[in-house]
Parts: C-alpha cells; sequence; structure tokens
C-alpha cells in the first residue's frame, strides 16, 4: 500500500502538548506507531486517525463539518467581521440571475465568485466534465467555462478524478464572506 501524504496544522501547539501529555499519561509503554496517530488525530480535534485522513482527503463524514474543535471553530466564525462593501462590488459582478457578468480583476474578489458558483453546484453528485462546462456556462456571461473550471479545481471547490472525466464538489464550509455574499446574491435574484 502506497503511503498518501496528510499535512497535519494546529492552531494553539500548547494545547497540543496537553492533549497529548493527558493521553499518555499512565501508560507503562511508549504508544505504538497506530496509537501515536491516534493520539495526534485527537489532539488536533479528530476522532482517530482515519478520521483525520479522510478529513484530509475531502471525504469527512457528514457530521465532522470541521477539522478542529467546534467550539473553537464558532469562537473563530464569531470573531470574523464582514465587509459589507466588499460583499456589493463582488455582487456588482453578478447580473439579477445571479450569472457572473465579468471575471473579477483581484483574486480575493475571484475567489469569492466561485464560492457563489460552488454554492449552486449539486453536493454529492458526479458530473462528467461535458455536464460542468454546461452548468457553468449557464451561470457566467463571459463565455470561459474552462477557467472557471480550472480554477474552481485548483481552489479545492471542485474535485475531479485524473483523466477529467467526472467531477464533484467539494463539501467545505464557506468562509464568513462567502457565506454572505451567497446569501446576498439569493436575497436580490
Amino acid at each position: 500500500m502506497s503511503r498518501i501524504p496528510v499535512s497535519y496544522q494546529v492552531s494553539d501547539i500548547s494545547a497540543l502538548a496537553k492533549s497529548l501529555r493527558r493521553q499518555w499519561a499512565g501508560r507503562e509503554a511508549a504508544p505504538s506507531h497506530v496509537e501515536m496517530l491516534n493520539m495526534l488525530a485527537r489532539a488536533s480535534g479528530h476522532r482517530n486517525f482515519q478520521h483525520l485522513r479522510a478529513a484530509h482527503a475531502g471525504t469527512a463524514p457528514a457530521d465532522a463539518s470541521t477539522a478542529e474543535c467546534p467550539v473553537r471553530a464558532a469562537e473563530r466564525e464569531a470573531s470574523v467581521v464582514v465587509d459589507a462593501a466588499r460583499i456589493a462590488r463582488v455582487a456588482a459582478h453578478f447580473d439579477d440571475r445571479e450569472r457572473l457578468m465579468r471575471w473579477p480583476g483581484r483574486r480575493a474578489h475571484q475567489i469569492l465568485c466561485l464560492w457563489a458558483l460552488w454554492a449552486r453546484f449539486p453536493a454529492r453528485a458526479t458530473l462528467t466534465e461535458k455536464r460542468v462546462s454546461a452548468f457553468l456556462a449557464e451561470r457566467h456571461l463571459f463565455e470561459d467555462a474552462a477557467l472557471l473550471r480550472r480554477e474552481m479545481v485548483d481552489g479545492g471547490l471542485l474535485q475531479r478524478n485524473r483523466d477529467g472525466s467526472q467531477y464533484r464538489r467539494c463539501e467545505r464550509r464557506p468562509s464568513a464572506e462567502a457565506v454572505a455574499l451567497i446569501r446576498h446574491l439569493k436575497a436580490v435574484g
């Protein structure tokens, strides 16, 4: 079996150390390789290493919406302030039917536009490249579905198989600004 690299990131190394110390306490012997992987995964808010690997691969179970502790995720979301003027500027790139009229010049605006398109993709559905292109063609006016498709794959909003014949929406939590834009477009449309 080949190894698939799994990145590991924690927001608080002190909390990681405390969690590992608690899990290691009372053990008579050093943990095995698998036990150590599970300890590291639990310290970062996952149930076990398999759950961490599934979250990394974008195939986390439906009940695992974030890789970190839900309380910390809620605290982080509550502290985010959405720039209403920025949302209005990005929304100006869409018409009243939620179609993207032009590709923004600013990268931050492009990313928000991609999230708005992502929100309209069917969840948990496998689509052919032709269907994805047709889907995007219906939702933009500058006739470059390939650009949008590539940007969505590169940005982790869509995943495709190696030969590019099948696409799926990546189930991720949008940023607070992306959620605000999606809501704004629905309210206007």
